[in-house]
């Protein structure tokens, strides 16, 4: 592994700390109730800026580390992963930490993290690169049912505490799927069969347990709370949406601070924020509540602007590489810092119901912000392969014209 700078892709890594620049900002305003919490703000800042700075380590190491390495240590870190995940499942287990109900955290020697997170992006690098050795027609109908297979595997136990991140990694799969050219009948019949069991499962969630108000158990038991926030999203039950309970009270806290900082062009400048006092998690899934009041439409549509570069910034880099599993690995971790930042943002603004996914990057969490970081040094590491061997092409070809005789005609 050489670490040559002169190969490193400038813009990622201007978006890199552009977004790492938006974050400490937000960190500081959104962070108000966790300082009165602990009557200090070395602690919970403090810990938030120390993530940030591993993650920036990070993604400057593994920008140089070969992209096979990073395929093969996809493997390794997918099966450690799910076996995690699948321990969340286990009851009264003395690793896992549930909070608000949701068993997603495993604590190990003092360390508490996602093992969803890790999932993710194992599962994005491992699909990538069974999708890659696609070479006939036979191979696609192979490779589709052993990602199907995987991803099946790897989604079900983190389907039963986070239905927003098991759709979200669903999602992502489909994608790659549609960049590896695997035919439409394939693809949409799984999307048909997803879509009728979750059809199923909302009908018998909702008149089997949330109107008769009985209590659910077993492996599925967050499905009411699903259930009844997409309820309280779509269904117009003719009650005031914005009297405060404890279920609407994010919605309402977020929806009062996005009006606040709609009042200008500039919002009310950062500092300034009232609603983070108010607004449970505002240094959390709700941030961009928060960057909206402090810095208003412009704020909002600029950071829109920052997460969309990031992709088009991906397809640029895939559209000039050779290798296939670098290409689709590329894509798929773009598109998942994309999709999951545009689903924080709707559920923010009041459009979408709420998911509890965090603003990449931004919203507080030492997983979140490790893994993110991860994304983009890999990011960046394809893309510094690419330029590389571009300029030893370059050579071959400088090279071969230096020692090609010279033809003289008399």
């Amino acid at each position: 592994m050489k670490f040559n700078l002169n190969y490193i892709d400038r813009t990622f890594w201007f978006f890199f700390i552009a977004l790492i620049g938006v974050a400490i900002l937000a960190l500081f305003s959104a962070s108000s109730t966790l300082v009165y919490m602990h009557h200090s703000a070395l602690g919970p800042i403090g810990q938030q800026m120390f993530f940030i700075l591993l993650g920036v380590a990070a993604a400057f190491i593994i920008q140089f580390i070969p992209t096979y390495w990073v395929r093969f240590g996809g493997y390794i870190l997918l099966v450690i992963s799910t076996i995690f995940v699948y321990t969340t499942l286990i009851p009264h287990n003395p690793l896992v930490v549930t909070i608000n109900g949701a068993a997603r955290w495993i604590r190990i020697a003092g360390i508490t993290f996602q093992p969803s997170e890790l999932a993710k992006l194992s599962l994005i690098i491992v699909i990538a690169d069974q999708l890659a050795r696609i070479r006939t027609e036979a191979d696609k109908r192979k490779y589709f049912y052993r990602t199907l297979i995987i991803t099946v595997i790897v989604v079900l136990p983190i389907l039963t505490s986070n239905l927003s991140t098991a759709v979200l990694i669903s999602g992502i799969v489909f994608c790659l799927w549609i960049l590896a050219r695997v035919p439409w009948k394939y693809t949409m019949s799984v999307v048909g069969i997803a879509i009728l069991v979750l059809a199923l499962g909302y009908t018998i969630v909702e008149f089997g347990f949330v109107r008769p108000q009985r209590e659910m158990h077993g492996p599925f038991k967050r499905a009411t709370t699903w259930v009844s926030r997409i309820d309280r999203h779509f269904v117009d039950d003719g009650k005031d949406k914005y009297t405060l309970t404890d279920d609407n009270i994010q919605e309402v806290y977020a929806a009062v601070a996005i009006a606040r900082g709609g009042t200008t062009p500039l919002g009310v400048f950062p500092g300034n924020s009232k609603e983070r006092d108010y607004l449970p998690l505002a240094f959390a899934d709700y941030i961009f509540a928060i960057i909206v009041e402090e810095s208003g439409v412009l704020g909002a549509f600029g950071l829109i602007f920052l997460y969309m570069a990031i992709l088009f910034r991906a397809c640029n880099v895939s559209s000039r590489y050779s290798d296939m599993p670098a290409m689709l690995m590329t894509m798929g971790l773009a598109l998942m810092i994309t999709c999951q930042a545009l689903i924080s943002m709707l559920v923010a603004v009041g459009l979408g119901p709420v998911t509890g996914q965090p603003l990449p990057l931004i919203s507080r969490g030492g997983t979140s912000v490790l893994i993110t970081s991860i994304y983009f040094g890999i990011m960046m590491g394809v893309s510094r392969e690419q330029l590389e061997l571009r300029d030893r092409v370059n050579e071959t070809i400088e090279e071969s014209l230096d020692d090609a005789p010279i033809v003289t005609l008399e």
